[in-house]
């Protein structure tokens, strides 16, 4: 078996297929993967050749050479995509035969709850909160009083359960989770965050291919255990408003450069 390659870069959407590569590599020793680092602050996700991988200029993306080469782009796709082909025994999933058939479909709509709820809607509390080249309060308020109602709505399921679907982890929470780890990027505090959706952040960090995954494609997760540190906003948040200035000036530049393409 040849390993998949995944073009990807150190945020909560390329951290969640590293985390369920590195889940795959525990449980089956044949699966190999190639982590290839974008550089999102050069463009490289707007050249040509990765276009032709991910029209939609976005990491991550997955090559597959074991499948004529075959591209996926989105992270919901990717994970699905993996999970039928490299997780036979649905050790991360159920099948889709008897009792499966319904585990399958919860497993659906906690992964599209994530992807068209709280990464959006958090990505755009990021946006204000960290990103945007000018104060904007309503965008603000908007965006961050979006991401604690639906952190309320993941509440109403972790209360009495330790994973989303069938108390067993599975894709769904390998969807779900890095971007609940990085709340205090969107400006939330602690007492924003319900306690079971922090031990649920909590449970997925336990695990070991989940701290491996967190490392891709830098290398560390010290980033993360500064996001994890009770007084982050005393100790870190400093160098979170330096490190966002400088993600800030590329995001304004990306969008320039994407205006005049279009002009």
């Amino acid at each position: 078996m040849k390993p998949v390659i995944l073009y990807t870069a150190g945020t909560p959407n390329g951290q969640k297929v590293s985390n369920f590569t590195e889940e795959l590599k525990a449980i089956y020793p044949e699966f190999q993967v190639d982590y290839q680092s974008i550089s999102l602050g050069k463009n490289e996700q707007k050249e040509d050749w990765f276009l032709a991988i991910n029209p939609n200029g976005r990491i991550p993306a997955l090559k597959d050479p074991n499948r004529n080469d075959h591209c996926v782009f989105e992270t919901a796709a990717i994970i699905l995509y993996l999970e039928k082909h490299y997780d036979p025994k649905h050790v991360f999933s159920w099948s889709d035969e008897g009792d499966g058939v319904d585990k399958r479909s919860e497993v659906l709509s906690w992964i599209f709850f994530i992807h068209g709820g709280v990464g959006p809607m958090q990505g755009q509390a990021n946006h204000f909160y960290r990103y945007a080249p000018e104060d904007i309060p309503y965008g603000k308020t908007r965006y961050i009083t979006e991401t604690k109602r639906l952190y309320q709505a993941l509440d109403t399921r972790l209360k009495n359960h330790d994973w989303l679907v069938g108390d067993k982890y599975s894709i769904a929470d390998i969807n779900a989770y890095p971007w609940l780890q990085y709340y205090k990027w969107a400006g939330l505090k602690d007492d924003d965050v319900p306690q079971s959706v922090r031990d649920y952040i909590d449970r997925n960090w336990a695990r070991e291919a989940v701290r491996e995954g967190m490392k891709v494609p830098n290398g560390t997760t010290d980033w993360v255990e500064k996001m994890r540190s009770p007084d982050f906003f005393e100790k870190h948040d400093k160098e979170a408003q330096e490190k966002a200035a400088l993600a800030g000036k590329w995001i304004q530049d990306g969008m320039k450069k994407d205006r005049e393409s279009k002009a």
